[in-house]
């Protein structure tokens, strides 16, 4: 089995691009495995995974946990909503709690930035990021990357915009990192309320127009408006939002060439892009959920070689 550089999976920051490489080199593997009749192989037979959400989800919750019973793995669901957390019981104690249970494997999502590395330094277990708070979420970059490859067979110098609220966007940061690494261009446009004042510092340009930005790039990552984690009004009103950034066919008629259209969901239908273009032929929406399996069944196979260091 090759190895990662890394024990944990904490965000895109901590891996080499011959990370990335292996990861989606080894994801191209698992998705000929899930095309197959027979979807499982018995990778990790021998492994306990626990899943501890302690912020909602429903997709990368079903694409980790798909991708485990993929991978012949003994899943744990934990979910804060229906814990003892809510009686006052501390990260610590629940994951220790949950190791005692013999889990060599933890995926986390909390709501607070760095709670996956003070927890991977708490706790005899591997760690993977399924995002933290405004932060990192590794696996979705990741994913998003693949799928990037597959439709232009590399990454290097492929132009990508990512559009929408990049303030409060751990898929945006980890996208950037990972993008970066591998040689792609990166390009980020929205409202200048909701870009980060040192985001250049990141090795990526600026836009705030949606139309030049669309007639510069090759693939457009639409990011959703993050109100839950808004304490303030970025922009006079979602309509206005909508009249600027919204990404439609009219938009698309305009810029006459053809774009991959990508978004990490959930879509806000109507707000940052409309049915028709999410539905449409130029969308990769729902081969990004595909992909999402196959690159977090890479992961955990690929972490399972780290268990013995």
């Amino acid at each position: 089995m090759s190895r990662l550089s890394t024990r944990h999976l904490l965000g895109i920051k901590d891996l080499t691009k011959q990370d990335i490489e292996l990861i989606l080199h080894t994801a191209q593997s698992f998705k000929e495995v899930i095309n197959r009749p027979i979807k499982k192989v018995p990778s990790l037979r021998d492994i306990t995974i626990a899943n501890l959400f302690f912020e909602n989800s429903t997709r990368t919750r079903i694409s980790f946990e798909l991708a485990q019973k993929r991978l012949g793995a003994d899943v744990i669901n934990f979910s804060a909503s229906t814990s003892s957390v809510k009686k006052g019981e501390t990260l610590i104690d629940t994951a220790n709690n949950i190791l005692a249970m013999k889990v060599d494997m933890i995926v986390m999502r909390h709501s607070s930035p760095g709670a996956c590395v003070f927890l991977s330094k708490k706790v005899n277990a591997q760690i993977i990021n399924a995002g933290d708070g405004t932060h990192e979420h590794p696996t979705q970059a990741l994913l998003d990357a693949f799928s990037i490859y597959q439709k232009f067979g590399t990454l290097k110098n492929v132009k990508v915009a990512i559009v929408g609220d990049i303030l409060h966007s751990r898929v945006a940061l980890s996208n950037i990192l990972l993008l970066n690494t591998m040689g792609a261009k990166v390009k980020v446009c929205g409202p200048s309320t909701l870009i980060p004042k040192h985001i250049s510092s990141l090795g990526v340009e600026v836009e705030t127009n949606l139309e030049k930005a669309l007639e510069w790039c090759d693939v457009a990552n639409m990011l959703r408006i993050q109100s839950e984690r808004q304490d303030t009004k970025y922009f006079p009103s979602l309509r206005e939002y909508t009249l600027m950034y919204q990404l439609n066919k009219n938009v698309l008629d305009k810029i006459k060439r053809n774009i991959v259209i990508m978004h990490p969901g959930p879509i806000n239908r109507g707000v940052e892009i409309t049915s028709d273009v999410a539905d449409g032929k130029h969308s990769i929406i729902l081969e990004q959920v595909e992909n999402g399996v196959a690159v977090r069944m890479a992961v955990m196979y690929l972490l399972a070689g780290k268990q013995e260091d």
